[in-house]
């Protein structure tokens, strides 16, 4: 029987390029999500045996949806694509219990390679972001911890994406002053007190693209 994939990208061309990829080395995708909470929904509903997840994604980030992904469904193996390889984001990654990390500009050689190598139980890190790894061990560096919550994020990322408090309250089922305490909550946690402020560290992370 053929893998079962999910695959969530934004970016409907993207997909298709990703899809066509996988069927041409005989990989079957399953469902196409175009957002991180549909992705999540999709994975709950399909249980797919691999997810490959853009991490600049709408609603929810990659990451955050892997997470949720990974509690609802341990065996599904993830494979994070992104055009990003700081060192913060890899290591969230690989902490979050994500298997794969691949660099989109080298997504097209490597992911195929990728798929092998977590379904086999294993780890996939494409070169670029393997040095970095490598890097920060042979450093001693201590990565600090993210200092929001997943619930806390998951605000942030709406309200670097323009959203109003009502309606991330409404997209997140919590009461419009929830919504606003978590918003406070935030700024005080990051020392951040504007708007603009939230998004440039939203984008920093890798939350939301620039």
């Amino acid at each position: 029987m053929p893998l079962r994939i999910l695959l969530a990208d934004d970016h409907q061309i993207v997909r298709q390029g990703f899809r066509a990829i996988l069927e041409r080395n005989a990989f079957h995708v399953a469902c196409e999500a175009a957002d991180g909470r549909e992705a999540v929904r999709f994975a709950q509903a399909h249980r797919p045996d691999v997810a490959i997840l853009d991490l600049s994604m709408p609603q929810l980030n990659g990451l955050d949806a892997a997470r949720e992904i990974l509690q609802s469904n341990a065996r599904t193996a993830i494979i994070l694509l992104t055009m990003h390889a700081e060192e913060h984001q890899i290591i969230a990654a690989l902490r979050a219990g994500i298997r794969g990390y691949v660099i989109k500009t080298q997504a097209s050689e490597e992911l195929i390679k990728a798929i092998r190598e977590v379904t086999a139980g294993g780890i996939y890190l494409s070169p670029g972001a393997c040095s970095v790894v490598v890097t920060a061990y042979l450093s001693g560096r201590n990565l600090a911890a993210d200092p929001l919550t997943s619930r806390e994020r998951e605000v942030l990322q709406l309200v670097a994406e323009g959203h109003t408090t009502k309606e991330i309250a409404g997209a997140l089922e919590l009461s419009v002053k929830t919504a606003e305490s978590y918003r406070s909550r935030i700024m005080e946690k990051l020392g951040i007190h504007e708007t603009a402020g939230l998004v440039r560290y939203a984008i920093r992370r890798g939350l939301i693209d620039a």
